[in-house]
């Protein structure tokens, strides 16, 4: 069975339901990361980035290219295709049919204050099935907490929020008009339409995290998004699926972070950058207002500008191109 608490599981299925030329006997029970999976699982690998994650992964068949195939265990049947994020998109959808769109949660109700004795609210507030607020909490009015959200003790959640698909942990604050746990931005263009990638991953707040006002996480498509303790997001922040985020950050506003990107601890960004998708950002950077981050960058680095650079670089090249400077 899945541990996925927040959207159902129709699997499991026997291979050929799947895929017809699978030779595995066993049913494939869900469709899981290279890291995450086990041996009743399908994963994927597209992108040479990954290769040492496929070289360890655990699952029992995975999708992927003639390319990718060779660094795969042997012990993982290869299904190999032309494009692994489309075939990973449908077989997503079979076992996860309802989480390529965010549906509204038709099992909200008026609050009933005997289910939460020691948790404030405002008015007009609406909780789903199963949710769990921990001591000492304030909800603010206007505010939606879907079915099987989990929120610890003494958060501050604000008016006009809605959380979805989300663990939030302790002394954690969320400011007015954030949406949290929505579908993330991922689709695989065809010919006649565009094919919805789903998702199926969720939010994870860490302790002492302080979301301020609008901003945006998305859920993990098949991974988390999680943002670390103590780490602050100032107001219109946008964190994209899977972006993990670590602790003591302090991010700036209007700060973009694109999908799948990994951000160490104690690194600060400054207003309106960009982090493109998929990189790792070390532990102790620093990233100027208005930079845009195309590549990796290594630990305790400072860098600024589009592409960002070594800020000595980026000052260097200022003075050598302002005219006010000659």
């Amino acid at each position: 069975m899945s541990d996925n608490i927040f959207f159902i599981n129709k699997g499991p299925f026997a291979p050929n339901q799947l895929f017809k030329n699978l030779l595995k006997k066993n049913k494939i029970r869900d469709v899981k990361t290279l890291d995450k999976a086990t041996e009743n699982d399908i994963t994927f690998y597209e992108s040479i980035k990954y290769r040492e994650l496929a070289k360890c992964t655990k699952a029992s068949c995975c999708i992927t290219s003639e390319k990718l195939k060779i660094h795969l265990p042997t012990s993982c049947e290869k299904i190999i295709v032309s494009s692994v994020l489309f075939e990973l998109a449908k077989v997503v959808k079979k076992f996860y049919p309802k989480a390529d769109i965010d549906y509204p949660d038709l099992q909200l109700t008026k609050l009933k204050l005997a289910k939460f004795k020691s948790v404030k609210f405002g008015n007009n507030v609406l909780i789903g099935k199963n949710v769990k607020i921990g001591k000492n909490s304030f909800i603010g009015s206007n505010t939606i907490i879907e079915s099987n959200v989990r929120v610890g003790s003494n958060c501050i959640i604000g008016s006009q929020v809605i959380i979805k698909n989300t663990i939030i942990g302790d002394e954690v604050v969320v400011q007015d008009g954030c949406k949290i746990g929505l579908k993330g931005f991922g689709f695989i263009p065809t010919k006649n339409r565009n094919f919805k990638f789903p998702h199926v991953g969720k939010v994870i707040l860490k302790n002492n995290v302080e979301i301020a006002s609008s901003c945006t996480i998305d859920r993990g498509s098949l991974d988390d998004t999680i943002i670390g303790e103590n780490t602050y997001l100032d107001n219109q922040v946008h964190v994209g699926h899977n972006v993990k985020i670590g602790s003591n950050c302090m991010i700036a506003g209007q700060v973009g972070f694109a999908g799948s990107s990994s951000i160490g601890d104690n690194v600060s960004i400054g207003g309106q950058a960009g982090i493109s998708g998929h990189l790792k950002i070390g532990n102790n950077v620093k990233i100027g207002g208005g930079s845009g981050v195309i590549k990796d960058i290594e630990d305790n680095c400072i860098v600024m500008g589009y592409p960002a650079v070594p800020f000595k670089k980026f000052i260097k090249n200022w003075k050598k191109n302002d005219k006010y400077n000659k």
